[in-house]
């Protein structure tokens, strides 16, 4: 066991030396999360009947130009393409739906590093009372667009959630205006 520690030490010793890291000391992604959260002047079913729709994402978040969908949004397996304002495109498949719960959760089918500079993704999207009006809770788990050891700035763990935190909070807003009636 001694000969083991010091040659496991001597690699280490002699790796920091001449700046070389150990493969065994490198590290692939971590999952990374992201929440974004946002009251609303409105009671839950009339912000359900909005957010509800798995594929009617488009009619209230402003960086969704367009949106298609294969099933009603009500099935797991439902999915649905969105192409968003900067040309990238989302395929996303229905995991979970519980209309009576007000949630549902996705998970993104095929990444494009363009429209999210993330490789993967799960979310699940809820609308719960929130004293007279609701509070919509849009909660994200995904992993960088580059998964090497070590990602570019632009496909990193900090522009992922950068990307998605953007993409959570333009949606959270946007549903806000759209059921309070505002801009």
């Amino acid at each position: 066991m001694r000969r083991f520690h010091d040659s496991l030490f001597g690699g280490l010793l002699v790796a920091a030396t001449f700046g070389v890291a150990p493969a065994a000391l490198a590290h692939g992604p971590t999952p990374q999360k992201i929440e974004a959260t946002v009251t609303i002047a409105a009671p839950p079913d009339k912000v359900w009947a909005v957010a509800g729709k798995f594929a009617g994402i488009a009619g209230w978040n402003p960086l969704v130009a367009s949106g298609t969908s294969k099933g009603d949004g009500t099935k797991n397996g439902d999915t649905r393409t969105l192409t968003l304002k900067n040309g990238g495109v989302l395929h996303e498949s229905l995991d979970e739906y519980d209309a009576a719960r007000r949630s549902y959760s996705y998970r993104l089918d095929d990444p494009d590093l363009k429209a999210l500079p993330v490789s993967s993704y799960s979310a699940t999207l809820t609308v719960t009372p929130e004293g007279a009006g609701s509070k919509v809770a849009w909660f994200g788990r995904f992993y960088r667009g580059d998964t090497g050891n070590e990602p570019p700035e632009e496909l990193s763990d900090a522009a992922g959630r950068a990307a998605m935190k953007a993409y959570f909070e333009a949606g959270l807003a946007g549903l806000k205006a759209k059921v309070e009636g505002g801009p």
